[in-house]
């Protein structure tokens, strides 16, 4: 074990060295200032690194992971991370992304039982109720991509309806919130389509958002 810890600490040595050979003043730069623009929401998946998937280098974006990405009311660590970012970092945009293949929403579609993660999962399981009629209508091999958009979808209503959030654009602050869905088996990025600024119409944008979901052209995705 002390073995291949040690290997993690000679790994980190040599990206530092090769950062610090191809961007000089890196780390300096780094330790001076963070002003990223945006904020990433997203799951805890060791396949899903915010910054490698859209090609950020470190201090670019501010990240909160949790299983499954979600956001609720009651969590003060998604919350209190969400404020920091909006009111102390002024971020521009916030992005809620979720991923196909991802365990803790084939858990919840599946309503199997895990332990404590069963209350924590509770929430997707209560997306899945909510859009019965989606999934219902939509081929077994595709429910749980089905489940993770619209997972995705329902995070971001969560985030704009916070107080994080009121309180921002009531200010006039410019901050705007993006459901995406990442494709572990491509690498790619998908839009949903839910994007929320301020003054924008909630109900008319998340309406249509989920009626992209019923359109969505169906696949495994893995």
């Amino acid at each position: 074990m002390t073995d291949k810890l040690n290997d993690l600490f000679s790994s980190n040595r040599a990206w530092a060295a090769e950062m610090e050979r191809t961007r000089p003043g890196f780390f300096t730069g780094l330790a001076n200032q963070q002003k990223p623009k945006y904020m990433w929401i997203g799951c805890s998946d060791s396949r899903v690194p915010a910054n490698e998937i859209i090609g950020l280098a470190p201090g670019e974006i501010f990240v909160h992971r949790n299983v499954a990405n979600v956001v609720v009311h009651s969590d003060l660590n998604a919350l209190s991370t969400i404020q920091f970012a909006v009111e102390r970092l002024k971020v521009k945009h916030i992005m809620v992304v979720g991923h196909y293949g991802c365990s803790g929403v084939q858990a919840a579609l599946e309503g199997a039982r895990i332990g404590l993660a069963d209350n924590w999962l509770r929430h997707i399981q209560d997306v899945r109720d909510r859009h019965r009629d989606i999934l219902d209508a939509i081929p077994d091999h595709g429910k749980a991509a089905a489940l993770c958009e619209l997972n995705a979808i329902e995070q971001v209503i969560n985030v704009a309806q916070s107080t994080v959030l009121q309180d921002a654009w009531a200010a006039q602050q410019e901050v705007t919130l993006h459901g995406w869905v990442y494709g572990v088996h491509d690498g790619l990025v998908q839009d949903l389509h839910m994007t929320v600024g301020r003054g924008d119409d909630l109900e008319q944008l998340y309406r249509e958002a989920i009626s992209g979901v019923r359109l969505m052209p169906r696949m495994q995705r893995s």
